[in-house]
């Protein structure tokens, strides 16, 4: 992998993970495109990875800091403590899936562009679905409950799929349970740091052992950091926004477009 394809994957990764628009999606394509598939950028998608994690922590800091001070300087139960319970609630979904289903997931990924496509277009489908609901019923939201948590979490379970947005499928998952379009976008941010570290890390110890070769040089890798890292602060405080302004439709469009020319792409 050259460092312009390192920075054009790092740019991908950094605007899609946030963006309603399936990150893995478009590094397949993406890769498909440039011809960089292979398990041996397997380091280089550990390190975008950790980028947009990073990016999270310092477009989010204040929230981040307010629930690690909240649930550990103190022994009583808060609000912290009872928002943190959430998020472990929607991870149990995502871990059961990575702990037994990891092999069969993984599989899913390098065989060709068409379920890339279909997912991208079921994304837009759900995209769609929630701000029209959303609007119809003008509702003013909650906030996050323990069922609501479960609920986006097994959406989450579902966006390892390449081409389901995790972003987009957590958000519109939200929406449709009438959680606030002010709250939902956070939690959707927050609720994916650990399991993303924590399959960073997995990999990692592919890598460790041996199981799979390093052939990318530190060039590449330095510069998807610091794309993945740059972009994805863009786009996750961007992301905010637009979710409070509840403008999702143009995502399901593009996100409709490109699955189309995903599977268009694969056919011929």
């Amino acid at each position: 992998m050259s460092w312009w394809e390192a920075l054009i994957l790092g740019i991908v990764q950094g605007l899609t993970e946030f963006l309603p628009v399936s990150s893995s999606g478009h590094l397949e394509i993406g890769q498909a495109l440039l011809g960089t598939a292979g398990e041996e950028n397997l380091l280089f998608a550990i390190v975008v990875h950790t980028a947009t994690v990073c990016s999270t922590l310092v477009i989010l800091w204040r929230e981040v800091a307010q629930l690690f001070k909240g649930s550990f300087t103190t022994l009583q139960w808060n609000e912290d403590k009872n928002y943190v319970a959430k998020i472990l609630v929607s991870m149990i979904p995502v871990f059961v899936v990575g702990m037994f289903f990891k092999d069969e997931v993984e599989s899913l990924f390098g065989n060709g562009l068409i379920l890339v496509g279909i997912c991208l277009i079921i994304t837009a489908f759900l995209l769609w679905l929630s701000e029209f609901l959303t609007k119809r019923m003008n509702r003013q939201g909650h906030e996050v409950t323990y069922r609501d948590a479960a609920i986006i979490g097994c959406a989450q379970a579902l966006a390892v799929l390449p081409g389901l947005s995790r972003s987009g499928t957590t958000i519109a998952t939200g929406l449709l349970c009438g959680v606030k379009k002010e709250e939902v976008a956070k939690f959707s941010f927050l609720m994916v740091l650990i399991p993303i570290l924590g399959e960073a890390f997995l990999d990692l110890l592919k890598l460790v052992s041996g199981e799979i070769s390093v052939t990318i040089g530190v060039l590449p890798l330095v510069v998807g950091f610091i794309a993945a890292f740059v972009t994805g602060c863009m786009a996750c405080r961007f992301m905010i926004d637009i979710v409070r302004r509840q403008k999702l439709t143009w995502f399901a469009i593009y996100c409709l477009c490109i699955g189309a020319f995903a599977i268009i792409y694969e056919l011929c």
